[in-house]
């Protein structure tokens, strides 16, 4: 798996004096179709979430308040991604270690993922992320 798979996308936006709007539309703005969507909020000061891989969920994250860092793994090399823009999110493909980092302030991250909840999909070992990486 190339690193480069995880990228940032840019949603389209509409600006107004009323206030902007941005659209996330399942196909047409991400590579996937949208089966569970979940965002997190109110992170103590210092702490992260995610620290996991997806045998098979795909993501996208964005920032939908305030700003934080998305660690992408591929098992040989590492990115940090800052999200800090609504318009902007992060396409972490299946197979990738994740883990979100450096919560602002009242950041909320809004989490599109391809498949429904699923404890079997999950590794949460980083050793055991790196075999399953190296047996495929």
């Amino acid at each position: 798996m190339n690193i480069e798979e995880a990228s940032i996308l840019e949603l389209p936006n509409f600006l107004d004096r009323r206030g902007n709007l941005s659209v996330i539309e399942e196909i047409k703005n991400i590579p996937f179709k949208i089966e569970r969507t979940y965002w997190i909020y109110d992170v103590p000061g210092g702490a992260s979430r995610g620290g996991h891989a997806y045998k098979e969920n795909q993501e996208f994250i964005v920032a939908l308040s305030g700003s934080f860092d998305v660690v992408v793994d591929n098992g040989n090399e590492s990115r940090i991604f800052s999200l800090n823009r609504s318009y902007y999110g992060l396409y972490v493909p299946k197979g990738f270690w994740r883990e979100i980092t450096n919560f602002s302030t009242n950041s909320l991250a809004l989490i599109l993922a391809s498949t429904a909840f699923n404890v079997k999909d999950y590794i949460y070992d980083y050793d055991e992320f790196k075999n399953y990486i190296h047996e495929k």
